[in-house]
């Protein structure tokens, strides 16, 4: 089966692991300090505004605390979007409120965003489609003029820019996943960016139960070392050494990943350009980059489940993300969303990961073209 998604793993992180474990060490500690700062660098930010988390969805939900966002609030949301945000917006008790998308980028575009704005909106938290920039100087500009907090999902964008600036440092907070199926993977985890770096000292105690002084070695004011006081309910999210480790050896294998990706994605455009009866994807915005992390083509026609299900019985195995939110019984969502209904209906992830090669994508363009030849 050719996956749509797959890690690239080896020996390296495998030795880094030993290593771990060998410290006899394998909590949080100096290797997460180490990641932040690394990963820091890597977006080109100060270290005191980054802070790792155990996953992406714990940034989601934790934003709505960080971002001062209170129930009943606003948020809106494009409503093609992971479910997380959702999720966070109203487990928060705030008002998620849905908005369209392009119907080819299926980024939110702020047009979308202004058609639902009213005065109780609060925040933006909106997702870079496949790491691919929203058009942020009109979003953070309309952001700008209605007082909202900017909240980039930034999930799969660990290399994307915009402008020159990485993704996810462009809004208030903003957050980059390292779960299984990502592209910069340690099993789960994230980092979270913060433009202020005072809302980073409050989301690391947010993230470890609100806990003002720290236990054990840590505990350099109390002389009983396991007395504690705490600032707010929080949850306990954080990164440990193991997973830091292998992050920071795949952060060293980005440069890698990207090239193996880029080739991919150029070799799928350059053998799907003739195939009339898709879409490929849409440029990029002058100005940016791409994580590749999808590579979705828009069939025409209404045959894409049926093409979906003639490349799974190849052994290819083919997706759409992200299942639009206003179609979940659960959100009670209203309003009209003609883009996004459109590319729900016609959206399919081809295989995209950086262990795919040339002989890979071939299968894969064959097959498309042979379903062509029979269905379309």
């Amino acid at each position: 089966m050719l996956n749509v998604f797959q890690p690239d793993l080896g020996e390296k992180e495998a030795n880094v692991v030993r290593e771990v474990f060998e410290s006899n060490w394998i909590g949080k500690g100096k290797r997460v300090d180490k990641f932040e700062e690394s990963f820091a660098e890597h977006v080109g930010v100060e270290k005191n505004q980054i802070l790792s988390t155990n996953c992406c969805s714990e940034g989601l939900f934790s934003s709505m605390h960080l971002m001062d966002i209170q129930p009943g609030d606003e948020v809106i949301v494009p409503t093609i979007s992971f479910v997380g945000a959702g999720n966070a917006v109203c487990a928060n008790s705030s008002k998620l409120v849905l908005c369209d998308v392009d119907p080819r980028t299926l980024n939110v575009r702020a047009q979308d965003i202004e058609k639902v704005l009213t005065k109780k909106s609060k925040a933006i938290l909106l997702l870079h489609f496949g790491g691919i920039a929203c058009e942020m100087d009109e979003i953070m500009q309309l952001a700008e003029e209605h007082h909202l907090k900017v909240i980039e999902d930034c999930a799969a964008g660990v290399c994307s820019t915009y402008k020159g600036r990485a993704l996810g440092t462009i809004g208030d907070m903003g957050m980059w996943s390292f779960d299984a199926m990502k592209i910069l993977v340690c099993g789960d985890g994230a980092c979270l960016y913060f433009r202020d770096p005072e809302i980073r000292n409050k989301a690391e105690k947010w993230l470890y139960f609100g806990l003002e002084t720290k236990s054990g070695y840590e505990n350099k004011v109390a002389q009983k070392w396991w007395e504690f006081e705490i600032s707010s309910f929080g949850h306990r999210a954080v990164m440990n050494d193991m997973t830091a480790a292998v992050a920071q050896v795949q952060l060293g294998r980005l440069s890698e990943f990207m090239d193996c990706r880029r080739k991919v994605h150029e070799a799928y455009t350059d053998m799907l350009k003739d195939v009339t009866w898709i879409d490929l994807p849409p440029a990029l915005q002058k100005d940016c980059k791409t994580s590749y992390y999808f590579y979705h083509i828009q069939v025409k026609n209404d045959k894409r489940d049926a093409l979906a299900g003639y490349l799974k019985e190849k052994g290819i195995y083919t997706t759409y993300r992200y299942y639009p939110l206003h179609r979940v019984e659960a959100y009670q969502a209203s309003g009209q969303f003609p883009n996004a209904d459109y590319a729900t209906e016609h959206t399919l992830c081809l295989p995209m990961h950086q262990k795919l090669n040339e002989d890979d994508v071939q299968v894969v363009v064959e097959a498309i073209k042979s379903f062509g030849k029979l269905h379309c």
